[in-house]
């Protein structure tokens, strides 16, 4: 390699240095384009029956890999051109940062296009869907820490190339107490969210797709990112929080160990009403609707009050909306059948009753009152 160097540049001695280093760098750029074309299509082809990560890999490895082979071709023209000395270390200095560029590109990549295939074996739309919801959100949430953590390698590895940064990292080492202390001061909320999002993914108080009552709301966990949980609510609406604050704060969560949910209809009827009558029309309903999952049904008399009692009914669902859904198909229904078969039954009926007690208690008022006088 060296007596090829040195003939090379014995040769063009003849011409302008700044000419020749041009002129090797165009063509070792030249050269880069083609190997990389050829390159890439050679594991294309190599990849075509290999497994999904492979060919995924391959096919968002191209701009990674234009970089990477152009890095080695400028690399060794630089080697062969008759640079000076500042000029040489500049362009090797730039390659350097190139290559460190292509190894975090290139294990973010993978990394993610790992994640993807992985998760591609469980289905979030299904009835059961809790092992799903499971791996989905333990994944999701280690390969956004794990990109967190490869891009601030990479920066930091970048970054220690330059002899100023060394030094100053020299400097913070010989502090690092101090210094410690007042960078976890500065990155108290980040760090705070990013511990919270391992706790998260180790423990799972929530999963994507969970359904939430948190602050007065009800919706669905639609994202976990590494510093806040994205919540749909049922109105479409999004509430945004940290991921800190599902570690520190009370919260409902209604799929935790499955999605099938019990849902609870009050009715509030006169103590005339036949419950069994009520128990046998809930039955029904339940069996006729497409929304109850043959699990629980049940009617119970659950308080007495001054005019009427406390009905409960209880029928449950696969999972939260629908289990909404059939609360208010029941009350919707029972109330019709009430109205039809038992209308004495309704609590008006008291209210009625009432106001026309209080009207003879006024009217026997009056005719004493006339009678005295």
């Amino acid at each position: 390699m060296e007596h090829f160097i040195q003939e090379f540049q014995t040769d063009t001695a003849w011409l302008p240095a700044w000419l020749v280093s041009i002129g090797v760098l165009a063509a070792a750029f030249v050269v880069g384009l083609m190997m990389h074309r050829f390159a890439f299509r050679f594991l294309t082809r190599l990849v075509e029956t290999r497994d999904l990560f492979w060919r995924s890999l391959v096919s968002r490895g191209k701009r990674p890999l234009r970089l990477g082979v152009l890095t080695f071709t400028l690399s060794f023209g630089a080697t062969i051109a008759p640079l000076t000395i500042v000029q040489a270390e500049v362009i090797r200095h730039m390659l350097l940062l190139g290559f460190i560029a292509v190894l975090g590109w290139t294990t973010k990549n993978s990394l993610h296009i790992w994640m993807t295939v992985y998760l591609r074996r469980f289905k979030l739309d299904t009835e059961d869907n809790l092992l799903a919801r499971t791996h989905v959100t333990q994944s999701r949430i280690v390969e956004r820490i794990a990109s967190f953590m490869i891009v601030a390698i990479t920066i930091a590895a970048a970054l220690m190339t330059f002899p100023a940064v060394q030094q100053y990292g020299v400097s913070l080492l010989a502090s690092a107490g101090v210094a410690g202390i007042v960078l976890g001061l500065a990155l108290q909320p980040v760090l705070k969210n990013v511990f919270a999002g391992i706790q998260l993914a180790v423990t799972q108080p929530i999963r994507i797709d969970d359904a939430l009552l948190v602050e007065g709301e009800w919706g669905n966990v639609e994202e976990i990112t590494s510093t806040y949980v994205v919540v749909k609510l049922w109105d479409w609406r999004r509430m945004i929080l940290p991921l800190s604050y599902f570690i520190e704060n009370p919260f409902q969560n209604w799929t935790r160990e499955g999605s099938a949910l019990i849902g609870t209809v009050m009715i509030y009827l006169d103590y005339s009403v036949p419950v069994s009558v009520i128990r046998s029309k809930v039955e029904e309903i339940a069996a006729a609707s497409k929304l109850w999952d043959k699990r629980v049904v049940s009617v119970q008399v659950t308080d007495f009050r001054d005019a009427v009692m406390e009905i409960r009914i209880l029928v449950s669902a696969s999972n939260a909306p629908k289990t909404f859904d059939i609360r208010c198909e029941v009350r919707e229904k029972i109330i019709e059948f009430v109205q039809r078969e038992y209308p004495s039954s309704l609590p008006r009926v008291r209210a009625e009753g009432a106001a026309n007690a209080n009207a003879a208690v006024v009217n026997a008022a009056v005719r004493q009152t006339s009678m005295r006088s």
